[in-house]
């Protein structure tokens, strides 16, 4: 059984939820579709039941499965080109947060002129030429990017991520279906499942007044403590799966509030070192949450709670909060210092530049220096 809910992308969720695809692109006035992936999942198997379900709606399907692993802008206009190519009168993004992102901006890329950068955050673009609808499967549980109204692809003048925002670029449908995350391995699982739970506790430590996405932040924390463990030892365990894209999407639709520096930190170390966003998330989490404490104890003695620290004294609740993902981020058995990703310590004033021009940054309770940020960076090395 599936259920519809609406914050405010509409979302379908349920195991075997892509069986409704067809029909939910047939309420979109959407006959020919781009389906958009990569090639692991394409060769996978996991799109067969998609497939299928779009048959049975008589859409036409057209693939596009060249996305990368890093969401390029010369992606961006692949994706557009090859729909137009087709004909297509939509779009299906299957895959994880960069395919989704890919997917989001090629929208754009279909009928607005390019290069993508002044649409960019902080640029004088405006979206105003029509945009084709967007249904979003994810395969993994981490980015949230199927409910989420931004996008970050690498782009080609300056070599650098560049963070789009939009309500416009919010998907039209998203498909939550568990079943389409079991392939994903233990390691995926996990540091996907932290960059989710990750995304929770800095959108619900953020000052920004938003009681809505507190509550929804909070209980994306519970629902990926409830099932990242069980999803990382046994994958087949659907309501754990299911759990975990609760979080991820629960993160995302929190994140409206902001972020702050352990996402600013984890999206310049992707891009200056390689170190996936996940695995970046878990290794400074830890360290961004020590040095925010002071700023929100109230928030971090909260969190440590829900993470199983017991006590009354808040101050030793905050400070406790930190060593508690330490254990969970062992348990789900992801490295402990930056050094066992291969970064090496010359990358880092470079990696605190970037992070220090990130938009996310602005959102982090205690103000940042880029000074701070190169000290996190160090701490965890």
């Amino acid at each position: 059984m599936t259920v519809c809910w609406s914050f405010p992308t509409r979302i379908v969720f349920g195991a075997h939820a892509v069986d409704e695809a067809g029909r939910e692109l047939r309420r979109l006035g959407c006959e020919r579709v781009l389906l958009v992936t990569d090639a692991r999942i394409e060769s996978s198997g996991v799109l067969a039941p998609l497939h299928d379900a779009l048959n049975r709606a008589g859409v036409v399907t057209a693939v596009f499965d060249a996305v990368g692993a890093s969401a390029l802008e010369s992606d961006v206009v692949s994706v557009a080109d090859a729909y137009r190519h087709a004909q297509a009168t939509g779009l299906v993004a299957v895959g994880g947060g960069s395919v989704l992102d890919v997917a989001k901006l090629a929208r754009v890329a279909v009928h607005h002129p390019l290069p993508l950068t002044p649409y960019a955050v902080g640029g004088d673009g405006v979206l105003d030429q029509p945009m084709p609808p967007l249904l979003a499967v994810p395969t993994t549980a981490g980015s949230g990017s199927e409910v989420s109204g931004s996008a970050r692809v690498l782009l080609q003048s300056s070599h650098r991520k560049a963070l789009f925002r939009s309500e416009r670029l919010l998907p039209s449908v998203a498909l939550l279906d568990p079943t389409m995350t079991v392939t994903l391995s233990p390691r995926l699982t996990a540091t996907t499942g932290m960059a989710a739970l990750a995304r929770c506790v800095e959108a619900y430590c953020t000052t920004v007044d938003h009681p809505m996405a507190d509550a929804i932040a909070l209980n994306g924390i519970v629902q990926a403590l409830s099932g990242l463990e069980r999803a990382v030892h046994d994958g087949e365990v659907l309501d754990a799966r299911a759990a975990m894209l609760k979080a991820s999407m629960m993160g995302s639709v929190a994140a409206q509030k902001g972020l702050g520096i352990c996402d600013a930190l984890a999206q310049a170390l992707a891009t200056e070192a390689s170190v996936p966003h996940g695995v970046a998330c878990s290794l400074l989490l830890p360290h961004v949450l020590d040095f925010n404490r002071t700023a929100v104890p109230d928030r971090v003695a909260k969190l440590a709670r829900l993470f199983g620290v017991r006590g009354d004294d808040v101050e030793t609740l905050a400070f406790e909060c930190a060593g508690a993902i330490r254990a969970l981020r062992k348990r789900v058995g992801l490295p402990d210092h930056l050094a066992a990703c291969s970064v090496d310590e010359s990358v880092l004033p470079r990696v605190a530049a970037a992070a220090a021009a990130d938009p996310s940054r602005a959102h982090n309770p205690r103000a940042c220096t880029e000074e701070d940020l190169l000290r996190l960076l160090h701490a965890a090395m």
